[in-house]
């Protein structure tokens, strides 16, 4: 599949690694629909390129109907769509025990909600709607590409939730690229080291400095617009499927 080609679905697309996927093929000449609940961001992105080559649909990938009608309304919009690129999450680090107590069930069970079951939600009703696509010239109708974390392998001290979310993505990505491969949909997922995203904006510079220099190399935190480029690779290949790519300059995160 070209990404010229392409009309996504970009979750968590308004800011981090999804915005720089929606920048990358907006600018190849595709299309991207963006569904976040940062309003604000999102509606910047359109105002940037265009209602013709960017659509933001204010979405909880955790609500059936939410998700529902924003692919509708992309469908509307584009006719079409044929990728899907899951970069929606959230983040907490919290022992299971501390000064404060017990990890917080509520906190872990919203993490799963976003990370993981929002991400098989958006996949469940996005190709529902992709299998109708005519195949191309290699019989593909879609691609789906998930965004997991070096954390679902060496998951750090405080990351139990962050970790179980990101595992699961892991582990859902075999099953179900063997299962939509008879409708042609390709299924994939990375796993990004540490990247610049703006959960690392709150931290200093000098902190930043050094949670890169624990990278063996490039020794720095990744740029967005790397992660962007392997989603740019994986629609493109057709053999590439069923597979977690790791994105990471080498590194294995320690205990702590």
């Amino acid at each position: 599949m070209q990404i010229k080609e392409c009309v996504a679905l970009v979750t968590g697309g308004a800011s981090g690694l999804g915005e720089a996927t929606v920048r990358n093929i907006v600018t190849k000449g595709g299309k991207a629909v963006i569904l976040d609940l940062s309003e604000e961001k999102g509606l910047a992105l359109v105002d940037e390129y265009g209602e013709e080559h960017v659509l933001y649909l204010h979405t909880d990938v955790t609500k059936e109907d939410d998700v529902q009608l924003a692919i509708s309304q992309a469908l509307e919009k584009y006719n079409y769509i044929n990728t899907v690129v899951n970069c929606a999450g959230i983040a907490i680090a919290q022992k299971l025990l501390s000064k404060k107590g017990v990890h917080s069930l509520e906190d872990f069970s919203k993490v799963i909600s976003v990370n993981l079951i929002g991400t098989f939600n958006v996949i469940r009703l996005a190709v529902e709607r992709m299998k109708e696509n005519e195949p191309n010239e290699n019989g593909e109708r879609g691609v789906i590409i998930n965004t997991a974390s070096v954390a679902a392998f060496e998951g750090q001290i405080g990351q139990a939730a962050y970790s179980a979310s990101k595992g699961g993505v892991v582990g859902m990505t075999l099953p179900i690229a063997r299962e939509l491969a008879a409708d042609g949909i390709r299924v994939m997922t990375i796993a990004p080291g540490l990247f610049h995203t703006p959960m690392f904006d709150m931290l200093p510079e000098t902190a930043r400095e050094s949670l890169g220099a624990m990278v063996p190399f490039p020794s720095r935190l990744g740029f967005p617009s790397e992660y962007a480029k392997l989603t740019e690779s994986i629609i493109e290949n057709p053999m590439l499927n069923g597979e977690v790519i790791r994105l990471d300059g080498a590194i294995r995160m320690q205990p702590k």
